[in-house]
């Protein structure tokens, strides 16, 4: 009788051994998989925000010297705040469209010359995008998903 005792205590040693070494296995797993989604998700984020810096500082600049009532060129600006709408915070969603409009506004005004260029400059009046610059880093650095409401 000793005997089956000592082999059914064995037995149920190897199963809950096995057990823990799954469940081990499989939260780790899990973990990996979280934090490799969060690695795709940054990154997506980090290229969205890439592109709408490059886009809206190639409009801004475009806005300085030309003066213009077609929204046309706006297009891809528009597609990209879109874009974030989906998958950014409000801060990085909200600073993107002020950026968007300080564009707009701009290609209302009238063409700047070079020196008035050198001189918006200088004021720190073409530094339009620190908003948005500050408001990505602080996402990207949190690794936040998206916290929209």
């Amino acid at each position: 009788m000793d005997a089956y005792i000592s082999a059914l205590v064995g037995l149920a040693g190897v199963a809950i051994g096995g057990l823990a070494s799954f469940a081990t296995a499989w939260a780790t797993q899990r973990s990996q998989m979280k934090e490799k989604q969060r690695e795709v998700e940054a990154a997506k984020r980090e290229k969205l925000f890439s592109d709408f810096i490059a886009e809206a500082t190639r409009l801004y600049g475009d806005a300085v010297s030309h003066q213009k009532d077609d929204v046309s060129d706006l297009v891809l600006l528009y597609a990209l705040v879109a874009q974030m709408r989906l998958i950014a915070s409000r801060p990085v969603v909200d600073a993107a469209e002020m950026a968007m409009e300080r564009i707009v506004e701009t290609y209302l005004t009238p063409n700047h010359s070079l020196s008035e260029m050198r001189d918006l400059a200088r004021s720190g009046a073409m530094n339009f995008l620190m908003d948005f610059g500050e408001a990505g880093r602080a996402e990207l650095a949190g690794g936040h998903l998206s916290t929209r409401s």
